[in-house]
């Protein structure tokens, strides 16, 4: 479906990519890394829920810069996600209900206009929060359609060289070193077995006690990868053996990095 459409359809949740360069010095032009189709919806949705209202701006100020925005942005009605919902997540797992309500925050669907939720970078709901947003659109009988954008750890697990037919998101280890050794040992049971690829993130100031903790606990022909800085000036992506990276001596640096590690 050809994303401008969308507007002509029934009222529904957009679910909008944001460029992966959050933070990051310098960034590239937005038409070099988001499609143009989710440019121009972006710029003609009026009513935004997102993670961080100030980011948001940001990102609609380079939208602009391409596709001019249907309203001046001090007119376009923003709404923040709670606090506590952006810093602690939004999902309890399979049949729990959501940690808050949202039901209240789709008014704008409910009264036959479209919704757009974004999160900081990347895909929305996808290590990041809004999914009760997006139960709470199911619940209330809504469509909800994804516009198409960059994913970090999509590209990553592409970039990787690892397993991508069977693989698994894990989120963060432990910050206890014992802990997060027992973590490590327990996934790389699970994808040595079954042939799962482990993808994981990490605080970007905590990356190289990440990669560190990695190289030294998984067997040395365990493929570990290192995606750091996707679709940004910084970008580089490095797949090896953990005994290649054993006799290395390598520093991350303090950037958005995808760890990822398998057969």
């Amino acid at each position: 479906m050809n994303p401008t459409s969308i507007l002509h359809n029934a009222p529904s949740l957009l679910l909008v990519p944001t460029p992966l360069d959050f933070g990051v010095d310098p960034v590239w032009p937005i038409e070099e890394t988001m499609p143009l189709g989710t440019l121009r919806v972006a710029a003609r949705v009026q009513h935004w829920v997102c993670e961080n209202a100030k980011s948001l701006r940001a990102f609609l100020k380079r939208v602009d810069g391409v596709v001019p925005l249907d309203l001046p942005l001090q007119s376009i009605n923003i709404r923040e996600l709670p606090r506590e919902v952006h810093k602690k997540g939004d999902h309890v797992g399979a049949g729990g209900a959501a940690s808050f309500d949202a039901a209240q925050w789709l008014a704008p669907v409910a009264q036959g206009q479209m919704l757009a939720f974004a999160c900081e970078a990347g895909m929305p709901c996808v290590a990041d929060p809004g999914s009760s947003l997006v139960r709470a659109a199911h619940a209330a009988g809504f469509g909800v359609r994804v516009l198409a954008g960059p994913s970090s750890l999509i590209s990553a697990l592409a970039a990787s060289g690892l397993n991508g037919q069977q693989f698994a998101f894990v989120g963060y280890l432990p910050t206890e070193p014992q802990a997060r050794a027992s973590r490590i040992s327990a996934l790389e049971n699970t994808a040595l077995r079954e042939g799962q690829t482990q993808l994981l993130i990490e605080t970007p100031y905590r990356n190289q006690a990440v990669f560190e903790a990695l190289v030294r606990t998984l067997k040395p022909n365990t493929r570990l990868a290192i995606a750091q800085g996707l679709h940004t000036a910084h970008e580089a992506v490095q797949s090896r053996t953990v005994a290649h990276w054993r006799s290395k001596t390598l520093g991350i640096p303090a950037t958005p990095t995808v760890f990822l590690f398998g057969q």
